[in-house]
Formats: structure tokens, sequence, C-alpha cells
């Protein structure tokens, strides 16, 4: 029936654990990622052919989990969170385009550096979120008006992982992640 919501499977703490785990999973990867693009160790051509494919279940996922929670557990995000969805959504279609189109050269050099661009201010607003809600009430500016508050912890895994801090996971594994699909594929020519 129109207007009614459908039950979920898990009870929201069991979905949100296996977030949280999921989440610890990509915070591990994007650091492992890191350290080998900084120490240049090569794992470019695995990541070459597969980054792509890697960032758009990457950002599907995220999607999802921000979708099954406002639409399946009724959670409302707020203003910031709202904010970060602004910037992942649109990646999803940038990988999607750049996997279907088979791009090369200049033509994926513009789908990696908006996904970096877009990755970045996602970030830097995570983060603002995140200390929103682990500072103390009134430290920093809030952007809500009315019922949803961005300083609210609706979610606090492990003692320090929150949807904001889980949304800055994934942005920074995708930053992670362009920066090794650029080096490997980004610089070559049509």
């Amino acid at each position: 029936m129109k207007g009614e919501r459908v039950m979920p499977m898990l009870p929201l703490d069991t979905f949100n654990q296996l977030l949280a785990l999921g989440t610890l999973a990509l915070l591990i990867v994007a650091a492992a990622l890191l350290a080998a693009y900084l120490f240049r160790l090569d794992v470019g051509s695995f990541l070459g052919a597969w980054g792509m494919w890697i960032a758009l279940i990457a950002a599907l996922g995220g999607i999802a989990g921000t979708l099954i929670h406002s639409e399946l557990y009724g959670l409302q995000p707020c203003p910031l969170c709202w904010w970060q969805r602004i910037f992942l959504y649109p990646q999803a279609v940038l990988f999607s385009l750049a996997l279907l189109r088979r791009l090369s050269g200049e033509a994926l050099r513009v789908v990696i550096d908006s996904s970096i661009a877009l990755s970045v201010i996602g970030l830097g607003i995570a983060l603002y979120h995140h200390a929103l809600q682990v500072f103390p009430y009134g430290s920093l500016p809030c952007p809500a008006q009315g019922e949803i508050s961005c300083a609210q912890i609706l979610f606090l895994e492990f003692g320090f992982l929150t949807y904001p801090l889980m949304a800055a996971v994934l942005f920074g594994f995708l930053i992670v992640l362009m920066f090794h699909v650029r080096r490997e594929r980004g610089s070559l020519s049509t």
C-alpha cells in the first residue's frame, strides 16, 4: 500500500553493527591503499583494471546505506547529512558512465578529478559533522532548523564511529582509490 513503510529484515542495531564492521574494514583498506600510494608500492595494475568498479560498488554501498536508514528505518537526515549525500550520489553516476563508455585518457581523468573534488568536499562536511556531534553541544554552529539536529548522535559504535565518520571513511577511501586509478590509468592517452 502506498505510504506504508516496509519492515526491514534486520533490527536497526544489528544493521548498524554490520555497517560499522564494514566501515572499519573499509578504513583499514583505505589506510593500506594510502600507505601503498605514498610508498609507491605496486598495486596499480589491479586498481587500474578494477578501481572504477570498486569505486562504483563503494559508492552504491554508501547510497544504499543512506537510503535504507531513511526509507526503511525512518531516520530522517539532517541538513549536513543531505549535503554529504549531495557529494556522494553523483559519483555513482560518474563511475557508471566511465565504465559503460569505457572512458580512458582525458575523459577518464575528468571523471577521476571530479570524484576527488566531490569526495574532498564531502569529506570536509563529514568531518565537520562528526566534530559537531562529538564536541560539547554549542561548540560549533549547527545549520539545522526544526526538529532534526546535526549535533544529535543517532549512531555510535565502538565508542567513536558515527554516521558522519562512516561517510568520512567512504569519502577518504574514494579519494585514495582515485589517486591510484589516476596514477595507473588517468595518465594514459586515448
